[in-house]
């Protein structure tokens, strides 16, 4: 995902962080009708949407560059059924950004148990995408007692050493992070490549609204240098004690919704969680990409009620 160009960016001071307590745009707050919460890691603040009651909750795990907004409709559409908690990574949407925090995949599962402990929530339910799978997974399967049903969206949690050219460039040392940090090279593009029906201006703002500078995209770029691949990387360690616990899912209703037309996350990862867990219920919708919940967002969203058991 590479750009020389970021019209789509907000034009803010290079000093301006979007957060959870700053005012936001209208054209946001019509896409985005929330008011964040914030849960403090100790590491930076966390923005998180708490909507709806009761101590059974549906948590909702993004990935890499979305964040909360990527889950905008399916909130609006469960709130007065059960309780949805949806948080950014540090470094994502409104929560902080700090310059000097350690971006892993074990950081951010210590923030997100973090949270769901202070939350003190009897059961939880997952839906996760992207990175949001080993985040949440990893997060979840530390108290498998508490786990409910899954909601498997387009994401790994398991080694793989397939990885798009794409994706690789933003890899390589200085010249990815001068790509992601200087032109949003990875968080714009995704706003076209990953979709199969064409985004509008405002929701394309509304993915990109927070990585508005170098400073701001700091986790993006983090994020593509943290994909384990089994190949020594520092996160092989989390990632394979994800791993090792997955087999707890066959015992857990499992539900796949996948977006057949995804550069990354294609039918090899696809087939991979169909062998993992061969009883999961699982749709393959060939005419949706990586954002399947903006390609095939109704019917992504009735299938959620439907297996939550809400409908």
């Amino acid at each position: 995902m590479v750009s020389t160009v970021d019209p789509q960016s907000d034009r803010k001071s290079p000093h301006e962080t979007p957060s959870a307590t700053a005012p936001r745009p209208l054209w946001l707050q019509q896409l985005y009708p929330f008011e964040p919460k914030r849960f403090d890691t100790g590491r930076g603040e966390l923005s998180y949407l708490d909507e709806g009651e009761g101590d059974e909750a549906v948590v909702m795990v993004h990935g890499n560059p979305t964040w909360s907004f990527y889950y905008r409709n399916v909130v609006l559409g469960l709130r007065g059924k059960i309780r949805c908690i949806v948080p950014d990574h540090l470094g994502c949407g409104l929560s902080d950004k700090p310059q000097d925090f350690n971006y892993t995949l074990a950081e951010h599962i210590r923030n997100l148990r973090a949270l769901l402990d202070h939350l003190k929530l009897r059961k939880i339910h997952l839906i996760v995408h992207d990175w949001g799978g080993p985040i949440g997974l990893g997060t979840g399967l530390l108290k498998p007692e508490q786990l409910g049903r899954i909601i498997i969206l387009n994401t790994a949690a398991f080694a793989d050493t397939v990885v798009p050219w794409r994706i690789r460039l933003c890899r390589v040392p200085r010249l990815g992070e001068w790509l992601v940090r200087t032109f949003n090279a990875f968080a714009w593009p995704a706003t076209w490549m990953a979709v199969t029906q064409p985004l509008s201006r405002a929701v394309k703002r509304g993915y990109l609204y927070p990585y508005n500078n170098w400073h701001n995209r700091i986790a993006t770029h983090r994020f593509v240098q943290d994909i384990p691949t089994g190949q020594h990387h520092p996160s092989d360690g989390a990632l394979q004690v994800i791993e090792s616990r997955l087999l707890l899912l066959r015992d857990k209703p499992v539900r796949i919704l996948w977006g057949a037309k995804d550069f990354c996350f294609n039918y090899h990862y696809y087939n991979r969680w169909r062998v993992l867990l061969p009883s999961a219920e699982a749709d393959y919708l060939e005419e949706a990409g990586h954002y399947i919940l903006e390609d095939a967002g109704p019917y992504c969203l009735q299938e959620i009620e439907r297996f939550l058991g809400l409908r």
